[in-house]
């Protein structure tokens, strides 16, 4: 699924020349940078990092990035170090011990409440895995959150990997309380038709705060009308790849849809990759990590596919209980104080690059 890696690797001449003409090639990891006119969150990354996989940066500067295609000049952004941590601050390891040490002093009623029953899916790296420590960065989060801002919840984690189980039988039945984790709709946002997903998500389940923001582009051949356009509306009458399965929401929300666009659905980014290689899609529609890592993999180069730098979306991921269930409010709102306290105190993205970090072990040992 999503791959992130921070390495510093040798970038191509292509990758080179690909730069606009107002990022600055000496920035380096693990330093502060000043956006200058022209800069793109990819061109920043790739000077950066050698890879146009930005949502790293995206990921420790949440705070003051509200639109990635639309970065103002002047604005900081820290870039994150190689382990993950940020410039001159706590390393991801120090900063989680330190808050897993202030969390224990806490003192803890002694009145018994039943554990939260969470349920997750494996093969979602770096998100949701049995195979990476706490189950992944969604898992570490959910079960952590309920430590913090007074919260003091014993739960049980399990993994049941048929996905769409968890919010058709799982919740509604009361076998689990919670499920991790979901890409959420603008529930608030009715100027298009909902379909039957969104439907289900605002109007039967309970969620939490916004958990993690995955910036979603729009991938081209460089000599295509779609890698110049400006407006989602530029992009109506294309043939567009999203993999099979996969949400849909993003799209309607910014007015695409199967009555404006012509949809691909194979089963992989690479799949949709070559669709655009080969003519059968004009424009592939997913995460800007996975697409770093994709062409990673298919070993190409700006010189073969560009990410369109005007376009883009955000989608919310959150966790989700039922509305049948009894407790859900209360569960989601302890869950939500303690994602509040640790994004106040830095947890938040430490468990975040944390992840990260034990996820590009894994990536370079398999690779050597």
């Amino acid at each position: 699924m999503f791959e992130f890696n921070l390495r510093k690797v040798v970038m191509s001449a292509t990758a080179v020349t690909a730069l606009s003409a107002g990022a600055a090639a000496a920035q380096e990891a693990c330093t502060n940078y000043t956006v200058a006119d022209g800069d793109t969150m990819a061109t920043i990354a790739i000077a950066a990092y050698g890879s146009s996989n930005y949502q790293p940066i995206f990921n420790a500067n949440r705070n003051v990035i509200t639109n990635p295609g639309a970065l103002e000049p002047g604005l900081v952004l820290a870039l994150p170090c190689e382990d993950g941590s940020l410039p001159n601050g706590q390393s991801a390891q120090e900063l989680i011990a330190a808050e897993e040490q202030r969390a224990a002093s806490v003192k803890r009623s002694n009145v018994y409440a039943p554990p939260i029953k969470m349920v997750s899916g494996n093969g979602w790296e770096p998100f949701t895995s049995e195979k990476l420590n706490g189950g992944g960065i969604m898992t570490r989060l959910a079960t952590t959150s309920l430590q913090r801002a007074g919260n003091s919840r014993d739960f049980s984690v399990s993994f049941v990997d048929d996905w769409s189980s968890h919010l058709e039988t799982l919740l509604p039945l009361g076998a689990f309380d919670i499920s991790i984790a979901w890409t959420v709709p603008d529930c608030t946002n009715r100027t298009y038709e909902w379909s039957a997903a969104t439907e289900s998500r605002c109007n039967e389940f309970v969620a939490t705060v916004p958990v993690y923001d995955i910036v979603g582009g729009f991938f081209t051949l460089p000599e295509s009308e779609f890698a110049q356009a400006t407006a989602f509306e530029d992009l109506e009458g294309a043939t567009l790849c999203r993999m099979d399965g996969w949400s849909m929401v993003v799209l309607e929300e910014v007015g695409l849809n199967s009555e404006n666009l012509t949809l691909v659905h194979p089963s992989s980014a690479r799949e949709c990759l070559d669709a655009v290689l080969t003519g059968t899609a004009d424009v592939a529609a997913f995460e800007v990590d996975l697409f770093a890592a994709t062409m990673n993999d298919m070993g190409l180069t700006s010189a073969d596919i560009v990410e369109n730098p005007y376009v883009s979306t955000l989608s919310s991921m959150s966790f989700l209980a039922h509305r049948t269930n009894p407790f859900a409010r209360e569960y989601i709102a302890m869950m939500n104080k303690g994602l509040i306290e640790m994004r106040e105190s830095g947890e938040w993205y430490a468990i975040i690059s944390d992840t990260l970090r034990e996820q590009n072990e894994k990536l370079n040992a398999a690779s050597n």
